[in-house]
């Protein structure tokens, strides 16, 4: 028999590790939606660091500029884009058609979360929590699914939908949509060969911690708390995040409606006493 052929790679290891790798000859194009300060900038350029060519998007004009100005002379383009406005998600779809023509891969990444418990809870929160996290994942994938090529993917970012405590309530609520609709979607995309699957991080060190509104203090506190109530004992990282998305969307050929927890075993509680 005669030697089996060497996998043949585009880009370079991200990181210190060398996590999957998009294992296409010819360059792969993605779009990363919701750019944030975090989990989806480290997507964007680990997906970079592999070779793709990546359209990124986001609502807060000054992380997008920020964003322009660190991946300058990279194959980026950064758009300005309000998940929750069903007119910003069409335009989108034809400036993504317009500068990449076809994806293989879509991250919907973009997300709101604010504390508040049930008697703080007004309509306009719970507007906006489903406005972004779950009007704006299912009307952006439904504008750019037909741009998707044949055997592409979809990962979505699904936070906090096994752990709860006080004052998620409309966060996880709109997340919890989200995660039903992913797992629609992986059937609805089966003739399509489109592998949908989903990353759930636990404790992540951002900026922001992932929630809106929090004061500094607030947020070393909410570091703190992860780093002590996380069964590894730390907090993740988004390199870590973005090498398990990555993962899902290019070397997970065989996978479809998973969710792939990256917390440090919190869902699960392990290490946890009966």
């Amino acid at each position: 028999m005669g030697r089996r052929p060497v996998p043949q790679f585009v880009g370079q290891p991200v990181g210190r590790d060398h996590p999957p790798r998009v294992r296409q000859q010819r360059r792969q194009q993605g779009a990363d939606l919701g750019l944030g300060h975090g989990m989806g900038r480290a997507i964007v350029e680990a997906l970079l660091d592999e070779g793709a060519e990546v359209l990124l998007t986001g609502r807060n004009e000054q992380t997008l500029e920020e964003a322009r100005t660190a991946l300058k002379g990279r194959a980026a383009h950064v758009v300005r884009s309000d998940a929750a406005s069903v007119a910003d998600v069409a335009a989108l779809a034809e400036q993504a058609r317009d500068v990449l023509g076809r994806l293989d891969h879509l991250f919907v990444n973009h997300g709101f979360a604010s504390f508040a418990t049930l008697d703080e809870v007004t309509e306009e929160a719970w507007d906006r929590h489903f406005d972004i996290n779950a009007k704006g994942a299912f009307f952006t994938v439904q504008a750019l699914a037909p741009l998707l090529a044949d055997g592409g993917s979809i990962v979505f970012t699904t936070v906090a939908n096994d752990v709860v405590f006080p004052g998620i309530s409309a966060y996880s609520a709109s997340k919890e949509a989200t995660r039903a609709f992913a797992h629609v979607l992986a059937v609805e995309l089966l003739p399509r060969k489109i592998r949908v699957n989903s990353v759930a991080p636990g404790y992540i060190k951002t900026p922001t911690m992932g929630v809106a509104g929090l004061t500094e203090e607030q947020r070393r506190e909410f570091e703190r708390q992860g780093d002590s109530s996380t069964p590894l004992k730390r907090i993740g990282t988004v390199e870590e995040v973005a090498r398990a998305a990555l993962f899902l969307a290019a070397d997970a050929t065989f996978t479809t409606n998973v969710e792939l927890a990256v917390d440090g075993g919190f869902a699960q509680g392990l290490g946890t006493e009966e």
